[in-house]
Parts: structure tokens; sequence; C-alpha cells
């Protein structure tokens, strides 16, 4: 399918909870447009947005796929994007390049959490939003429970343009409540399907009636020559009430409610025109917003103007290597351009374009702006890159993505393993934005940042299959701290004597508790050459080991001020050394002199909820030696609650809090403090250290 302009583009992302649909959804359109032949299915493995191994066993969509879908002239390119809440990060990718958000929504399940949070994500974006009513074929199907659903979670502006005919096994048809007919459906056979229109069913009539009337009603009220007419009688024809509503959808104050159902093309030929009609073009939506020089401007969206490309998502293989599908923001793009990176500062040379349909690639010649291209083999591009002529490196400024809800440590299952682990990670960080990996010197592991328990099984599943790397997982240690609680004091003595040149070093050391933060402190008050001058550096070194190697508790020791204030020396025996290990002795014996106390960190934790389940989550905290710091309504309407909790209780939180919630509960957290160890607590937390 060549390039078109961009009023012959339609950006469409499917969105939605898990299981609503989505792929099936894609892959009907695919189906009707002629691009497929025969109709795949998610049970079957066989579908081609969900075409990753991890996908196909297990039943869901782990990343954003593309499907471009040709409707009567119009490319629409449909972003299938996952519905499970471990990768929601390509959902909010998915939604930051498309111009409209196709919110689909199970006729048999209603609203769910990953709906609400789709719903919230596209309305911060500012984006217009339509409802999809899917599986209305299905055992239980409700349209009328999903849709008042659908307006008790999403407010004012929802207005169903579609009625449906029949329910379950029986539903056939579609009655568009905009020009007051129904499209009906023979059902069996094979697909894809075109309705009939005709008239609405009879027993549909009266009801399909007052809906047209507060469907029209709804339209009108925003256009005063319209609102006019009305008064007066007329009939408004179908085409002008389509333009109104299109431009309520694109200003983000009517949100129309569709039905279908894709498994049996129910309502998929209406679906396809609808979102053409109803999504803005590309050249309609607001110009994107770049930073260049440290001043930000706006880019239009303009065949002639200057190229500019902005990395959605990366694909990498161990074979093909790796695949940037990026969205072309403006300009013009043909094989072999030559970009710049703004952020390694280097040139790309773009030698092959590609149009991408799931994993199945096929060149193009050029690439309008509006549109989507794949192109290989980009040496030092990641996902969220811009790039941009050389004369503008301009960089697109987009929305940070989530912070990791979950951490946890992951070592080599063998020596080949530790080779190429940092490596094969580094990669899979290049295609998933929600993964974060870091080396942690202090505890020597390495830990893996990631959504949740689904999304780690995922990555270690893909170090595996794509790289060859095997990992065994593992808690992730508690960074805790030492201190000491009062004043003390002790001398340090290190003799040895073995034949000729001996080691002696004695010095005496006063320690004392600094505030919390205060670090570390060395004062030296030794007098009358006790110790000469150039062995102070060496204890304060024998010092400063020892707190890091570990206090009484065998963690790293802080806010303490050490002085030294006496000693002895020999003038033959005394090295550097030596006063290294007496300082060492020393500080021991003080350190257990000075009451030490066991320091944990303490995360600040912010967990936004619905108002129901604040409650839940503030009995869960409590439970985890949270201290509440208070409580508000946030933007959306929920409520936010703040707390102090110590982070060895956070580290399976992610879980948790999506148990409590169902789903529907999001949080961060940000290290605020090291706090004192109940003491309670203080043995067992000893003990732990010792056994791992």
């Amino acid at each position: 399918m060549p390039s078109p302009s961009p009023s012959g583009i339609r950006n469409v992302a499917l969105v939605g909870h898990h299981a609503a649909g989505k792929t099936t959804l894609a892959e009907a359109l695919l189906v009707w447009s002629g691009a497929l032949a025969r109709q795949g299915s998610v049970d079957r493995g066989n579908t081609v947005c969900d075409f990753e191994p991890e996908e196909i066993s297990r039943q869901l969509s782990i990343g954003m796929a593309m499907a471009p879908v040709n409707v009567e002239g119009t490319k629409v390119n449909v972003l299938d994007a996952p519905g499970y809440a471990d990768f929601a990060n390509d959902m909010r990718a998915a939604l930051a390049m498309a111009d409209l958000a196709v919110v689909v929504v199970s006729a048999t399940d209603g609203v769910q959490a990953q709906t609400e949070d789709a719903w919230r994500e596209a309305a911060a974006l500012g984006l217009p939003r339509v409802v999809v009513v899917n599986k209305l074929d299905r055992e239980r199907a409700n349209f009328d429970a999903v849709l008042a659903e659908v307006r008790a979670a999403f407010g004012a502006g929802i207005a169903p343009v579609e009625l449906p005919v029949g329910a379950e096994a029986s539903f056939r048809g579609v009655i568009d409540l905009l020009d007051d007919t129904a499209t009906l459906y023979e059902l069996g056979g094979t697909l894809p399907r075109n309705g009939t229109v005709g008239e609405v069913p009879g027993e549909l009539a009266v009801t399909e009636h007052e809906v047209h009337e507060q469907l029209v009603e709804g339209i009108v009220v925003g256009d005063d020559d319209l609102m006019a007419r009305y008064l007066d009688g007329e009939t408004i024809p179908r085409d002008e009430l389509q333009a109104s509503l299109a431009g309520g959808v694109a200003s983000g104050t009517v949100f129309p409610v569709l039905c279908c159902s894709a498994v049996t093309g129910v309502g998929i030929d209406r679906l396809a025109r609808l979102l053409v009609e109803l999504c803005p073009a590309p050249d309609q939506r607001p110009p994107a917003t770049v930073e260049a020089g440290g001043t930000s401007t706006e880019v239009p969206c303009d065949p002639k103007g200057q190229p500019l490309l902005y990395v959605a998502k990366t694909l990498s293989d161990q074979h093909s290597g790796r695949l940037s599908l990026c969205k072309v923001l403006s300009g013009t793009i043909r094989p072999d351009a030559v970009l710049v990176n703004p952020r390694t500062r280097s040139e790309e040379r773009l030698h092959v374009l590609e149009s991408l349909r799931g994993h199945e690639a096929t060149p193009v010649d050029e690439v309008s702006a509006g549109d989507f291209v794949a192109v290989p083999r980009l040496t030092g591009t990641r996902t969220g890159d811009t790039l941009a002529p050389k004369s503008m490196p301009a960089s697109v400024r987009l929305p940070e993505p989530e912070p990791p809800a979950l951490a946890v440590a992951v070592r080599p299952a063998s020596r080949a393993d530790d080779d190429k682990l940092m490596s094969a990670l580094q990669r899979l960080c290049e295609e998933d934005g929600a993964l974060t990996v870091q080396r942690v010197d202090e505890t020597h592991q390495t830990v893996l940042g990631v959504a949740g328990e689904v999304h780690l099984a995922v990555t270690i599943e893909r170090l595996s299959r794509k790289f060859g790397v095997s990992v065994e997982r593992e808690d992730v240690l508690v960074p805790y701290r030492e201190t000491i609680s009062k004043p003390g004091a002790a001398e340090g003595k290190h003799k040895k004597q073995s034949g000729g040149h001996g080691q002696f070093g004695v010095c005496h050391l006063r320690i004392e508790p600094l505030p919390r933060g205060g670090g570390f402190e060395f004062h030296d008050e030794v007098v009358g050459g006790a110790i000469p001058r150039q062995y102070i550096p060496a204890v304060e070194k024998g010092v400063v080991e020892t707190m890091t190697q570990g206090g009484v508790f065998g963690h790293p020791v802080v806010d303490v001020s050490v002085t030294c204030d006496d000693g002895k020396y020999h003038t033959v025996d005394s090295s550097e050394m030596s006063f290294k290990m007496a300082a060492a002795l020393a500080f021991r014996q003080a350190m257990a002199e000075a009451g030490p106390v066991l320091l944990e960190p303490v995360s600040r934790l912010e967990v936004t909820v619905p108002a129901e389940l604040q409650g839940d989550v503030l009995g869960d905290l409590n439970a985890r030696r949270g201290r509440i710091v208070g409580t508000e309504v946030g933007s959306d309407g929920q409520q936010v609650i703040s707390a102090l909790v110590p982070t060895s209780e956070l580290a399976r939180y992610a879980v948790d809090l999506r148990a409590i919630t169902g789903g529907r509960g999001r949080f961060r957290t940000t290290h605020d403090h090291y706090d004192v160890v109940p003491e309670h607590l203080v043995a067992s937390l000893t003990r732990k250290v010792a056994e791992s």
C-alpha cells in the first residue's frame, strides 16, 4: 500500500482490558479489507498482531503491533495495544502515536480496570475517543448494561450511535441511529461480511426512535444553525449530522459508542467506515512539540516540511537484528535518507524503508508525514529517540514511561550465561521501554525493574529464546545500614613479630553519632607526636574501610564522627598497614560499646486508587509498618494516598496492590530516608543476612 497524503491516513489505537477482543478486532478489519484471506484466532495462535512466541503461548498481547487496513482508499493504521496491566507501557506508546483511541469493551465483562486506565491515559493526552462494544454474539452479552457502565465510568459525552439487532447468538445486525436504518447480516458461511441496509425491525422501532432523538439533540446542541433547523422541525441529513459528530469527537466532547462482533463479522464493515469518518486525519491534530536548543517549537504534519521521525517501538532478533518502527511527524522520507539522532549526535542512514504488518515487512519507496515506517538496522537508535535533519536536531517531547513497579534480582545460570547476560539485557531494554537493568555494586546483584510477574516471566523467556541466556531469580537484597546511638571509645593494638621487621601500631578512637544523613567525619586530635603525622591518613583509611565492610550487624556504617586522640608507635616496626589495622580493631570495639542500631531504607509511596478502595489500601499499608502522610483527591477524581513505608515491605507491592484493588490501583515509590529498625525485628533481619 503506497503512503498517501496525511488527509488519506487515519491512525487508531485499539485499547482496553485484556481479552476484550482487540487483536481479534484487528484481524477482522484485515480480513474485511482484503489484506487477509482468512481470519486467524488468538486461541489457535495464528493472528497477525500476536506473533511473538510468548504472546502465542499465553494468548495475550505483549507488545504494540501494527496492522494497516485499506478502507475504500483510506489507509487506517491500526495499532493493536496490549490490555494486560504489565504491558501498559506499550498501550501508552500506541496512544501517543495515534489520532483516535478506540476503547474496546467486552459485552460480557463490561468496564474493567485496564478499560479505565486506557481511558485515563487517552484523556491525559487529549486524544479523541470512541467506544466499541465487542463480543455481542457471546452468551450473557448485554449491550444496555455495558452502555450504563460506560456512562457511569466515563461521564458526560457518551453517545451511542448504534444499537444491536438481536442478542447473544442471535446478534445479526446494527441500527444506525443517525439515519434510522438497520444493517443486517447473513450469519453462517465465511468471512468477511457486508451487511444489507434496510428498515429498523418493528420490535425495535420505538426504542430506536427515542435514542435517535436523544442522539440528534446531543449533536445539534453544539451547532447554532443545526439547532435552529432542528427546532423548526427540519430533518437534518445524515451527512451533516455525521460532520457535526466528527467535530465533537475531534474536540473531545463527544464519545460515540459502536457495537460489533469481531468473531462473526457483524458490524465490522460499518466500524471500518466509521473509523475513517470519525477519526481526525494526522494533519487535523495538534502539531508535534519538539525541543531544539533549549526551546520548544511546534512542527505541523506537513509532507513538504523538514523530515522528522519518532521511534515508537524497537523489535530485535538475534538473526535479523534491530527493526525500528517510526512515525513520520513531518516531511517525506525516501530510502538512503540521512538523519541525525540528537541523543547520540550521530548520523543514521535509512537504507531501507518498510511497511510493517505484524512481523511481516514490505519495502516501500517513500513515506510521508502522518504515516508509519519500519527501518531495519539503525545502529545507535532506540525506542523514544528522534531522527531529525542535521540542520534541525530536534527531539520530540512525550510523557515519561511509568517507573518499574517490581524489582527482581537475577543471576546467570552458568559462566557462559554470565558472559552474555548484560549485553542481552541491554538489547531487551532497547526493545522494551518498561524494562530497566541495574548492577548494584553493594550487593553484587543484577536487578531488573519490571511491571509485574508476567512481565518478568516474559523477559526471562525472551532472554533464553533470543540470546540463549538462562538466569535464575533471587530476592533483591535490601541495602540496610548501621549507626550508633551513643558515644563510644576503644583502643586498637596491632602487634606482630615474625623475624626481621615486625608490625606495631596503637591508636585510640572516640566515636559519636551524627544526625541522620550526616555521613562520616574524621578528626585528628593527636598531640605530642603519639602517632606520627604520616600515619594519620592510614588511621582514617582503616576506619573508612571497616565502615564499608560492615559493623556489628554486617551492614555498612553511616552517620558517625570518629576522633583519633592518642596512640603509640615504634620507630622501626610501625607502618601505614600497622595503623590501618589498629584503627579497624579500635573502631569495631568502639562500635560495640556505642549502642549500635540497624537502619532500614524507607520509601515515599504514592498510591492512587478509587475512593471505595481507600480503606482496604490504608489497612494494608498499616500492616506493612507504613506511616500515612496524607490523602487527597487527584485530578481524575481518585484518591491519592501518600505514605512512608519501609522498603523491605514493598518487595511485592505491585502484585499485592493489584490483588487488593482488582488492578485499579497504581503507585510510585522513591527513596526517602533511613530510619531505625524496631528492636523486635533486628534478630530476624540479621539472621536473613547471615543466611544470604
